[in-house]
């Protein structure tokens, strides 16, 4: 699938041709149109194909219903046009300027959007109405080199994700480098936040650590009481069963959620075995199924869901590499009141270790719908509901 998908955007980039690009396009469509038929999701819900974009991870979704940016892992950003059941238009976003790992995408209240690279932070003012002059009116906020050490930069655990807080602060997870980090750098990993979330001032100014051990959290998500919730995606290399992913609460600043003396949840990581840990560790408030790779995080505000599913969390399993059976690739589910998640869209996972999709980001839209995005298909999908 992903050769399929691949194909179909290097025959756009070199064919010049509207003819050319059009076909191309429609028989991705199609071929992705035909898996999600194998996504199976409670009763009334359906699954379309909204948009496709190469790549395409994080969702920030404008204020004014104008504009759907998408960050990636690679080099390109893309604006999403929204349309009435799908999108009208997807084009490249800033395309002079240079970028590395752009992943990172949030909104402030006053329609700034922010993007985080893998060690730099650019804001664009007023970016539903201006982005076609994105190059001119961007700010950087943090320079290159002054978000992590530059001897730091790897592109493992380097996908940032960003929030504006209630406190209009900007967060940002900074994922550390390794599979378990090593005792030498611990405590120059909790004083500049790498292994945790900062935040700062929307000028950049005044960056604090908010909170620390955290391995690679690539969702957040704060809550309607103000406190943060976040996934956080544990330690490789222990077993197909162990250690559980984790989806977190931090309910204040300080907190230390146990990495690298836990691997996830309460199970402790071979390398700090016989370390004592913290005494003040926060263990998750739901432990998801091992190596299925937790990213993408949502509270469902929306009506167009049943009234179960106001307040549940929605999250994003990549799927599992490091597992003999592969798990994941699909949307999970906790309803509001419960610390247990269930798949809610499911069917990317065929076995064998392969995947027809693989889900990273969710987000809900004015009318209710969630989107979801899918960095194998390059694709972002619609799920809405209407009473069976």
């Amino acid at each position: 699938m992903r050769m399929v998908v691949a194909a179909f955007f290097a025959c756009c980039a070199l064919s010049g041709g509207a003819a050319a690009q059009s076909i191309a396009q429609d028989r991705g469509r199609a071929e992705i149109e035909s898996i999600l038929k194998r996504v199976k999701l409670p009763p009334g819900f359906s699954i379309s194909l909204y948009a496709l974009a190469p790549g395409a991870r994080t969702l920030a979704i404008g204020r004014e219903g104008k504009a759907i940016f998408v960050g990636t892992e690679e080099k390109n950003v893309y604006v999403v046009t929204p349309g009435e059941n799908k999108s009208a238009a997807v084009e490249r976003f800033a395309p002079s300027m240079p970028f590395i790992m752009p992943h990172g995408v949030c909104f402030s209240t006053d329609g700034a959007l922010f993007l985080v690279e893998r060690n730099r932070v650019t804001r664009f003012d007023d970016a539903e109405n201006a982005w076609r002059d994105a190059a001119a009116n961007a700010k950087v906020v943090v320079k290159s080199g002054d978000l992590i050490p530059r001897n730091e930069e790897s592109r493992g655990h380097s996908s940032r994700v960003c929030r504006i807080g209630p406190d209009d602060k900007l967060y940002i997870s900074l994922g550390q480098p390794y599979n378990v980090a090593p005792p030498y750098k611990i405590a120059l990993y909790e004083r500049i936040g790498i292994g945790g979330i900062i935040r700062m001032n929307l000028d950049g100014s005044q960056r604090e650590v908010f909170a620390t051990g955290i391995r690679n959290s690539v969702g957040m998500v704060f809550d309607t009481d103000r406190s943060l919730w976040f996934t956080d995606n544990q330690v490789d290399s222990m077993g197909d069963d162990r250690p559980p992913g984790e989806i977190n609460h931090a309910e204040r600043a300080g907190l230390n959620f146990g990495f690298p003396w836990y691997g996830g949840g309460h199970v402790r990581t071979d390398e700090y075995a016989g370390v004592e840990p913290p005494r003040d560790v926060v263990f998750p408030v739901v432990e998801t199924a091992p190596h299925a790779a937790d990213l993408g995080i949502t509270f469902y505000r929306g009506d167009m869901f049943p009234k179960d599913y106001r307040g549940a969390l929605f999250y994003a399993q990549h799927g599992s590499w490091d597992r003999s059976a592969p798990i994941g690739a699909r949307v999970m589910v906790t309803l509001s009141g419960t610390a247990t998640s269930a798949p809610f869209a499911e069917g990317w996972n065929v076995g064998s270790g392969s995947y027809l999709g693989r889900p990273v980001d969710v987000a809900e839209l004015a009318d209710g719908s969630l989107l979801v995005t899918d960095d194998q298909n390059g694709a972002i999908y619609r799920i809405t509901y209407q009473l069976p």
